[in-house]
């Protein structure tokens, strides 16, 4: 592994992360097709997600901070969820997985470090299977949900709309 892991932590979110993990997420939203979000948001129209991510239970959210201190703070690096699947109660045993990393934390295993600390702590919580979502093409995010043991099932073909393009959604799932 490279020398850069060393100094990166992960831990639970919690509420000071809002706005950095908020930046990072407006980042995906305004320049890649990787959400199909169109719009930014305000850190306080964010606040109801990252509430809905407890430190226990089946929706996480997991951090990483570089390890070093700037100031009082950690700059984040990235962050994982995993959420609910679908609304309905018969769904509540599988649960939606992801990944955003700053723009510039690419490479550096960071996305690795994110999934092994949300797989282990669901390893303990009534969850039977998660999937991803992931926009094409992205050929890293295949790379990372492949060696976590995710399988393809399938492709949602031109399914959403941005940047004045129609992108597919390749569907993946992991067993828990």
């Amino acid at each position: 592994m490279p020398s850069e892991h060393t100094e990166v932590q992960v831990r639970p979110g919690v509420e000071s992360d809002l706005d950095a993990l908020t930046d990072i997420y407006n980042h995906y939203v305004r320049e890649t097709p990787i959400t199909f979000d169109t719009v930014p948001f305000a850190p306080e129209e964010r606040r109801p997600w990252l509430l809905s991510h407890p430190e226990d239970g089946p929706y996480r959210l997991k951090v990483a901070v570089d390890g070093t201190f700037q100031g009082n703070s950690q700059r984040i690096l990235g962050y994982a969820t995993s959420s609910p699947y679908r609304a309905k109660p018969a769904y509540s045993t599988s649960v939606e997985v992801t990944i955003y990393l700053a723009p510039d934390a690419g490479g550096r295993g960071i996305g690795t470090l994110l999934y092994k600390a949300l797989f282990e702590s669901l390893a303990d919580e009534d969850v039977h299977r998660a999937y991803a979502g992931i926009a094409q093409p992205n050929e890293a995010s295949t790379r990372l949900h492949e060696r976590f043991g995710f399988r393809y099932v399938g492709t949602y073909g031109e399914v959403g709309r941005k940047f004045g393009r129609y992108w597919d959604v390749a569907w993946y799932e992991k067993e828990l």
